[in-house]
């Protein structure tokens, strides 16, 4: 009897200190989630819901990690860092619809309507962009995906080891770039239509320069900005999820 108990005691160890080099990751990767790292979600439910995909990563992942003996300083340094690294690449999606909002918000004189509508300063627009996608990800199983991207980085930076180099460089700065050329592709039917009502502003001073026609484009551009967001948001919303799915599948691929 005490040798079973003995033996069980070494399991339940091994397991627990599994779980705590997988939290480890999984906690800092969580600072950053999208949707289940937002600040405006408590932080006793952030800490429940790390515990959660802690609980679903471990046991695919404990194959791979082996036989941890004790919990070493150095994992809260490689893990850690790790788990922001693939943290930051998500919030860098995140972002890209924020800074769509935000471009598109300028381009139709709307960035200073409800620009406190969220914890970080944003223009209603973006907020409503950032809100509208998390939902739709959310909807489509987002939990799902970001559990097995988690069980993917393990392969691809496996456990306790730095991270490589040409890792950062190539898919980091790949995203990076691909994340602001995705956000002004989103922008571009309201940048589009700020240049042309420029133009058509300026043909018209120049027609008629008594009228005040700034006074009249104004309204025009802000009804016309809020029917363009109510047409392309759909459509907006279709290619960043698209391009959330191809990250969350291919992690360590290099976007184009």
């Amino acid at each position: 009897m005490i040798a079973i108990d003995a033996e069980l005691l070494d399991l339940s160890r091994t397991g627990l200190l599994t779980a705590v080099a997988v939290f480890l990751r999984i906690g800092a990767m969580m600072a950053l989630l999208p949707a289940f790292g937002e600040q405006m979600i408590p932080v006793r439910v952030r800490l429940a819901t790390a515990l959660a995909f802690t609980a679903i990563v471990t046991p695919a992942v404990a194959p791979q990690l082996g036989q941890i003996e004790q919990i070493r300083l150095i994992y809260f340094g490689t893990e850690a860092l790790t788990g922001l690294f693939w943290g930051i690449l998500l919030r860098l999606l995140v972002m890209t619809l924020s800074i769509a909002g935000s471009i598109a918000a300028q381009s139709t004189s709307l960035s200073q309507i409800l620009g406190g509508a969220s914890v970080e300063p944003l223009p209603a627009m973006g907020h409503l962009m950032v809100m509208a996608g998390l939902t739709l990800a959310v909807i489509l199983g987002l939990h799902v995906h970001l559990a097995a991207m988690m069980i993917e980085t393990y392969t691809i930076t496996p456990f306790a080891q730095r991270l490589d180099a040409d890792l950062v460089s190539t898919i980091g700065l790949s995203h990076v770039r691909r994340a602001f050329a995705l956000a002004f592709s989103l922008a571009g039917p309201f940048v589009i239509a700020s240049v042309l009502y420029n133009v058509a502003l300026g043909v018209i001073n120049r027609a008629m320069p008594q009228l005040m026609v700034s006074f009249v484009g104004a309204p025009a551009l802000t009804a016309g900005g809020l029917f363009l967001l109510f047409l392309t948001l759909p459509y907006i919303l279709t290619v960043w999820s698209g391009a959330l799915n191809a990250f969350l599948v291919q992690p360590a691929s290099a976007p184009r």
